[in-house]
């Protein structure tokens, strides 16, 4: 969810129970962008082995990740061959993870896919390998990889100190010289200096990254439940930072998004308070499955309600790209160059977990794109 960017316990990390209604958080859609892009979408990949909720373009490779606790059998990040078949990538002992084998350079459960400015692969790492479960040892962490050698660059481990049990670190973003990562289980950031590694936890337990209680997640018209029937919330989730990089936009699977101040965020000088007291309310989104902000400042998201693409202006309107069915909890999306949205349905909703043990996934899992300027 939101690159799932999502999984959380279903004992400790929902924030209890929410009202009981189908409230959706409202928002207004000013314009429609025809059957241009619908006339110009299409399937890029497919498979019957791998829910992914990632992707990304990079080297002129195709990476594909997802999390371990969807049962499928992976692998947990792949590079999509030329024949269309998925390779373990940087290698397979990466995605061999088992109980009792050390996590520190295997993957426990991907959440999230990046492509730096450098063009360096960002792999996120949750360390939890089931739905709601402990947080495995050198399991959560952050990998820095060579797209194009697959060389290993670095790992930024995340210890008990900064992803405490409970935690789900969701997603990434990168701005200059950090890292910012949404803890989606207890609502947190995470700031990473990239140079130094040194890692900092901050706005824990904040109400800009903790779910609220009377927005549950609706799709197709059915709130989505965990197993004991209580709603599924989402800390914080989504994030983008700015084009001029003075700005993060952040918030709870369900919205609404917040923004603060990078300048502030990075110096770890300021105090808890002080940054709280910089956090201003940003939008009002619906429950989404994932963002992409481009260099103009145009948000592009995936409203999980009506599988639709939106897109979100700078000066707050919301025009409706693409309505289709095919977009079934389309998670976090990836824009190329050339400027085509790739968004890997991942049909979170589907899963046994959120089924009683039942499951409503319809094979293959696919990847489709579609032009932001068809």
């Amino acid at each position: 969810m939101c690159t799932m960017h999502f999984a959380l316990s279903c004992a400790r990390l929902f924030r209890g129970r929410v009202i009981q209604t189908a409230l959706v958080a409202a928002f207004v859609v000013f314009g429609d962008a025809g059957a241009g892009y619908a006339n110009s979408a299409r399937v890029e990949v497919k498979s019957d082995t791998m829910d992914w909720n990632a992707v990304a373009l990079a080297a002129g490779q195709v990476f594909v990740g997802g999390p371990r606790w969807t049962g499928f059998s992976g692998p947990s990040v792949a590079i999509v061959t030329k024949s269309k078949a998925l390779a373990p990538f940087p290698t397979a002992e990466w995605n061999d993870w088992k109980p009792g084998l050390d996590a520190t350079h295997r993957f426990v459960n991907v959440n999230a896919l990046h492509v730096g400015p450098d063009g360096s692969l960002w792999v996120v790492d949750t360390g939890s390998p089931q739905f709601g479960g402990t947080i495995v040892k050198n399991g959560a962490k952050l990998v820095r990889i060579n797209p194009v050698t697959g060389a290993v660059i670095r790992v930024y481990p995340f210890g008990a100190d900064v992803a405490p049990d409970g935690s789900y670190i969701d997603d990434i973003r990168i701005n200059g010289a950090h890292a910012y990562l949404t803890d989606a289980g207890k609502g947190a950031l995470l700031v990473v200096d990239i140079e130094s590694g040194s890692v900092r936890r901050v706005l824990d337990d904040n109400p800009a990254t903790t779910v609220r209680q009377d927005r549950p997640i609706v799709v197709e018209g059915e709130t989505v439940r965990i197993s004991d029937d209580s709603p599924l919330h989402v800390n914080v989730d989504p994030l983008e930072v700015s084009p001029d990089g003075r700005t993060l936009y952040f918030g709870p699977l369900e919205g609404p998004w917040s923004q603060v101040p990078t300048a502030a965020l990075d110096d770890p000088s300021v105090s808890r308070t002080s940054l709280a007291a910089l956090v201003k309310p940003w939008a009002d989104l619906p429950p989404i499955g994932g963002s992409i902000m481009d260099e103009r400042g145009r948000l592009y998201y995936s409203a999980l309600a009506n599988d639709t693409i939106y897109c979100r202006t700078p000066s707050g309107k919301t025009i409706k790209l693409l309505t289709d069915h095919r977009l079934h909890w389309a998670d976090a999306p990836f824009l190329t160059k050339d400027g085509r949205l790739w968004f890997p349905v991942a049909q979170l909703d589907r899963l046994p977990v959120f089924q009683h043990g039942g499951s409503k996934i319809q094979k293959p899992f696919i990847i489709m794109s579609l032009p932001i300027n068809p």
